[in-house]
């Protein structure tokens, strides 16, 4: 009985298939990368954390100064000690804020630490102090 045509067809593909497998085995053959040496295969890391070929004792070093290390957090910057601001708002329960010149920060406040009586809108100068939830003013006195 004779093949039909789907019959070849399927058996010339699946021959075309075989002749590429062949030709992409041939090819990783002579591309092969196992002859290498172990010394060939070694990365090393520099300096900076770069992956490179050359040994570490063959690389450049860096002289290190031990007084240029920081150790912790950069340092705080010294601000000026008495800042200057609005008063903006202003509670009943004797509470408000400061909009602070220079940074345009809302700043808290409690009536207990100013010197005199406060209203909203006076111009106060005060010291700014880290409290637990931010920063707070004290020392707080009306400039006139």
């Amino acid at each position: 009985m004779a093949d039909s045509f789907s019959k070849k067809e399927n058996f010339k593909k699946k021959l075309q298939k075989q002749k590429e497998k062949a030709q992409k085995r041939e090819e990783r053959k002579s591309n092969n990368n196992k002859g290498k040496g172990l010394e060939e295969m070694f990365l090393y890391v520099d300096a900076n954390g770069q992956l490179v070929e050359t040994r570490p004792e063959d690389q450049e070093r860096l002289e290190i100064d031990p007084n240029d290390i920081q150790l912790g957090a950069a340092p705080i910057e010294a601000e000026e000690a008495v800042k200057t601001g609005i008063v903006t708002f202003l509670s009943e329960k004797g509470y408000g804020f400061i909009t602070e010149n220079n940074s345009k920060d809302n700043i808290f406040f409690h009536e207990n630490n100013c010197a005199q009586p406060v209203k909203k809108g006076n111009k106060v100068s005060f010291e700014k102090e880290r409290s637990p939830k931010g920063f707070s003013a004290v020392n707080i006195q009306v400039i006139k």
